[in-house]
């Protein structure tokens, strides 16, 4: 059978598999649940020794398609032998007579950990099997690991970054010798990060301890390349030579898979399957409109103007969810909720991945109980798999992306069958375009996809020094191993024998450093023989790195969460703040501890956190300058579309509205200079890069200053001479031929790559964090890694880790296969160049943008009102 074929019901099972298979239906059965076949197809599937990925949407019992199959398969051994199924609660080792670790589930978020417990536990109890499910993640005691250790449970509910360090543990051989599967629970999320590789590391040595009896399953909501998908997480390599380390500093595009070549089955004999459910999810949008477009903000604003409308939705339902895009919303709208109706005081709680872990689930229990009116959250709940629904979703601020969008829809009617319900609440009047936008695409079908990682030379080094300090490794069977992913199927001998002597000898730059002598070879074997390396790799296991944050205490030594260095650097002593919906005062920092008491006070700071604003992906700049074509020719096929009409004839009377085959070019003249602005509808990234790319190219005619900004519609150029953009508008300006080389010259890619690599020093262990309570400085750690980059670009310019830097920032960063594949449309496009008397509606979000930076809030909003009442004004 071809590989990627679905499992059809013919799945040959034995006469015992047949007989389990009907106990797990009628346990369906009993709780009042239909069998779909896409559950039946992975049961047959995993019992007849498959590999596989179950595709299918949100809400419609993936994780039981698998959870069933790892216990029924143990009743039917169970069966064979005439044995019982029941006395494994206590079991550790397979050697001692007992079962050991059976199965391995992998989660991207720790909010997940529980209800899949709680649902495998409760399947687990009906059937007649006494498994012990633990889970383990960051937030489980020592204790509690230890025990983990010693006595394994059946089912371990893990993490990428817990799963290495059980991998950093002596004797992990045993600990795994009778594991027969692994299931990547939400393989979307994880694909496509680092964390992916991760995991894809970790199967490979797993795979190489089980060479029989082992089965590899991801589960999968929404993603636009499954096939790929599939591919990656069963170590598909592609079947070309490994590829040689190229000297260059800057790499054409290494982190791709190349593209002609053909990938081959890890197992040719059982080819792992694709099981799609049969039956689609139905999503209704219903977007909360502004009275009158002309009272709505053109910009920013996080949707607060329209929260007496979302007021009524949380009333008239028993439950909500209230999805934000960042820390700083959930906690402004958690607060202002409070102040617009203070009776649900006690009815609303707040939900972000910075809580500390026990107040996060209080409120998972109590949702799950039904005794919270609404929960204020982030992306930590976005994801959830019990059948037990969430009655209502809002969603503030456009995901900027289909597949995110779908998922927390898909919380709503999360069970089989049921529809999804979300209300779209907008935070300025363009954001209408999104929302008609995302409603094409899901009917469309049009899902973005995941490019995966690969040869990400920091997680290898890591992942070497992890089976190092877990007892060694032999270089030729860890090289073979390796070889076996995705991600570093084109790994050559001399790159990983540069790997290998980058953690012995810290490689050319560093070799006269005894710190960066972690690893020591002894009689071919790779090992940590000090403890003090061992602890410290240990500490820094992972690929998520983020802002320094300290963590945040009440005077008495409660926790309450981590907070952002930077933001408590802005506070003073007695200063009052807002976190998890409290309020509370500043009394001092003592080391890595902000230690604070309860305050009364009504008004305070709003912490802010470190990290990027969502990218529109690309499918959803697709969808959106359709429906600028629509709004062009009047065709208001969605409310949205006709609420927004005033501000599309504004618009169109002061310049144009581009339609789906044209590039709109404004250019004008006022007291702040001269404004260009171009719409190509491609995401903010996207035109960061462009942005710098034109105005370099404009600055070759006349030498220039400008000054640059972007958002997710278009990019601004803006200067305080004429800019001479008819003469580069026939001069080729949007040609790609040159475009790495102009990138380069027009954007200051060494520093952009130093700052990605203080995320590649951090993960390749080149830089420490530092030990629990005594963490290290921000602003020591980017000294650290500056210094690193700077000495390997004038010593070692041929650094794997660099040419990673210089990789990644081109690769992802600056997404130079997207800018490319733009600037080819662009190309192809009508150029419609208006030059309007003053500032237009779709102009305004990028100048208020740029102005956003460098006026105070009091000052910009009285701006933001003379400068609308001029756009509207003929």
């Amino acid at each position: 059978m071809p590989f990627g074929w679905i499992v059809s019901s013919s799945t040959n099972i034995s006469a015992a598999d047949s007989a389990v298979l009907a106990r797990g239906s009628d346990w369906f059965h009993q709780q009042g649940w239909e069998v779909f076949p896409f559950q039946q197809q992975s049961w047959e599937a995993y019992l007849a020794g498959k590999s596989g990925l179950v595709n299918a949407p949100t809400g419609s019992g993936k994780t039981y398609s698998l959870i069933i199959p790892i216990l029924l398969e143990y009743l039917a051994e169970q069966q064979k032998n005439g044995g019982a199924a029941a006395g494994a609660g206590e079991g550790t080792s397979s050697k001692a007579g007992k079962i050991g670790l059976r199965a391995i589930w992998i989660t991207p978020i720790r909010a997940l950990t529980r209800e899949i417990q709680q649902a495998a536990q409760r399947a687990a109890d009906d059937l007649g099997v006494s498994w012990r499910i633990d889970i383990r993640s960051g937030d489980t005691p020592t204790a509690e690991r230890t025990k983990q250790r010693k006595n394994p449970p059946q089912i371990l509910i893990t993490t990428p970054e817990s799963l290495h360090l059980l991998l950093s543990s002596k004797g992990y051989e045993d600990y795994f010798s009778n594991l027969r599967c692994l299931v990547a629970d939400e393989w979307h999320e994880l694909m496509g990060t680092k964390r992916g590789v991760l995991l894809e590391l970790a199967l490979s040595r797993i795979r190489a301890l089980r060479k029989t009896d082992f089965k590899t399953w991801g589960i999968s909501a929404t993603i636009g390349n499954m096939q790929e998908a599939a591919d990656v997480l069963h170590g598909q390599p592609a079947t070309c030579p490994p590829q040689p380390a190229t000297p260059n500093l800057q790499p054409a595009t290494p982190n791709l898979q190349p593209a002609t070549c053909n990938l081959l089955p890890a197992t040719p004999n059982l080819p792992p399957a694709i099981i799609r459910a049969e039956t689609k999810k139905e999503t209704e949008i219903i977007t909360v409109m502004p009275d009158t477009i002309e009272t709505f903000p053109w910009a920013g604003h996080l949707g607060i103007k329209l929260l007496e409308k979302v007021l009524p939705i949380i009333h008239s339902s028993g439950s909500t969810l209230i999805f934000t895009n960042t820390r700083v919303q959930c906690e402004i709208w958690y607060q202002r909720l409070l102040e617009a109706d203070p009776d649900l005081s006690g009815q609303i709680a707040m939900h972000h991945g910075s809580i500390d872990r026990k107040l996060r689930d209080w409120v998972e229990d109590a949702l799950h109980e039904g005794t919270l009116k609404a929960v204020v959250c982030t992306a930590s709940l976005d994801l959830g798999v019990d059948f037990r629904p969430v009655e209502t979703i809002v969603q503030i601020g456009s995901p900027k992306g289909v597949a995110r969008f779908l998922q927390r829809a898909g919380r709503s009617g999360h069970r089989p069958g049921a529809k999804s319900v979300i209300h779209f609440v907008p935070t300025n009047s363009l954001e209408l375009l999104e929302a008609s936008a995302l409603r094409r695409c899901i009917e469309e079908g049009r899902i973005e996809q995941r490019m995966p990682f690969i040869r990400s030379f920091d997680v290898l080094i890591q992942y070497l020094v992890t089976l190092a300090v877990g007892g060694g490794f032999r270089p030729k069977e860890t090289l073979a191993e390796i070889r076996q992913t995705f991600s570093f199927s084109s790994v050559s001998d001399e790159e990983f024998s540069w790997c290998l002597d980058f953690i012995t000898t810290g490689g050319n730059s560093l070799g006269a450093y005894d710190e960066y002598h972690k690893v020591v070879e002894e009689d071919g074997l790779y090992k940590v023989v000090s403890k003090r390396v061992a602890m410290m790799h240990r500490l820094s296991i992972g690929a998520i790195v983020s802002g320094q944050v300290l963590m945040l205490k009440f005077i008495t030594g409660a926790r309450i969460g981590t907070i952002d260095e930077y933001f408590v650097s802005t506070l003073n002593t007695g200063d009052t703040f807002f976190f998890g919906g409290r309020s509370l005062k500043l009394v001092k920092v003592k080391g890595t501890d902000v230690l604070v008491r309860r305050s009364r006070a009504k008004k305070g700071k709003i912490p802010s956190w470190h990290g990027g604003t969502l990218p529109l992906s690309s499918q959803l700049s697709i969808g959106l300058r359709d429906v600028l074509d629509d709004l062009k020719r009047g065709n208001y096929r969605d409310a949205e579309l006709e609420k927004l009409a005033p501000l599309g004839e504004v618009q169109a009377r002061r310049s144009a509205i581009p339609a789906r085959d044209e590039l709109l070019v404004e250019y004008f003249q006022d007291k702040e200079g001269y404004h260009l602005l171009m719409y190509p509808c491609e995401g903010r990234g996207i035109h960061e890069g462009l942005a710098n790319l034109i105005a370099w190219r404009i600055g070759q005619f006349a030498p220039m200053t400008f000054t640059v900004a972007s958002n997710d519609y278009g990019f601004e150029i803006l200067s305080d001479q004429p800019i001479p953009i008819e003469e580069a508008l026939g001069s080729d300006l949007f040609n790609t031929n040159e475009l790495e080389a102009d990138l380069n010259q027009g954007i200051n890619t060494a520093e952009m790559a130093g700052r990605r690599f203080r995320d590649i020093a951090a993960i390749a262990g080149l830089v420490f964090k530092g030990y629990p309570g005594k963490k290290k400085k921000e602003k020591h750690l980017q000294s650290s890694s500056r210094l690193f980059f700077e000495v390997f670009t004038d010593y070692e310019p041929d650094n794997l880790l660099l040419l990673q830097a210089y990789d990644e920032t081109l690769t992802f960063q600056l997404q130079e296969a997207r800018m490319r594949a733009a600037l080819d449309r662009i190309n192809g496009q009508k150029i419609v160049f208006t030059r309007p008397p003053k500032a237009t509606p779709f102009s305004f979000s990028l100048i208020v943008d740029r102005m956003r930076q460098r006026v105070s809030s009091e000052k910009l909003t009285d701006r933001i009102k003379r400068m609308r009442l001029a756009v509207v004004r003929d």
